[in-house]
């Protein structure tokens, strides 16, 4: 990332996300971080990860924003026409990225399905680890991917599985999960 990147901190019914837009192309999403313990936190989160500059958000923002908000209240999106930034992310990267979106609202996949899916059977590890480094969390579901058995699997964001766990709730992704 770099300073070509503004953000902002906004609040949710799960606490204070941060967003990060390219200030060249104001409706494409840079980044996207799940809260922290606190809207500080968060904050700090968004400076170090996109060394960007906080920003009043423009509308194109605003408008991402309130649908989070209302995403995160129960509402489903699955955000597939936001334009996303993937600069400095690989190619397998942003291929896991890219078929991670196609996860739909209520519904999972695991890593091991994805490496398939990308042509790359024995992947499973390569595909968490790049989920495991996912600057557009949310926006890129990589919370709707688990492990074999349909076991969770790691989570990277604050709060770990039991975040994970939250955001498919919210979705009412029907699984059974084994903590």
């Amino acid at each position: 990332m770099s300073n070509d990147i503004h953000y902002t901190v906004f609040d949710t019914a799960i606490g204070h996300c941060g967003i990060g837009w390219r200030v060249d192309a104001p409706a494409t999403i840079a980044a996207f971080q799940l809260p922290e313990a606190t809207a500080e936190a968060t904050e700090a989160r968004m400076r170090r990860w996109t060394h960007g500059t906080p920003a009043e958000p423009p509308a194109p923002i605003l408008d991402i924003i309130d649908r989070v908000c209302r995403h995160l209240n129960g509402a489903s999106d699955d955000f597939l026409d936001i334009d996303l930034s993937y600069a400095g992310v690989g190619d397998f990267e942003r291929r896991v990225y890219e078929h991670s979106r196609t996860i739909l609202p209520g519904a999972t996949s695991t890593y091991g399905d994805i490496a398939k899916a990308l042509g790359q059977p024995g992947a499973a590890r390569a595909v968490g680890q790049a989920l495991g480094r996912n600057p557009l969390a949310l926006i890129v579901p990589c919370h709707r991917v688990l492990a074999a058995g349909q076991q969770p699997g790691g989570f990277s964001a604050p709060g770990g599985r039991w975040t994970k766990a939250k955001l498919l709730n919210i979705e009412r992704a029907i699984l059974t999960l084994d903590f």
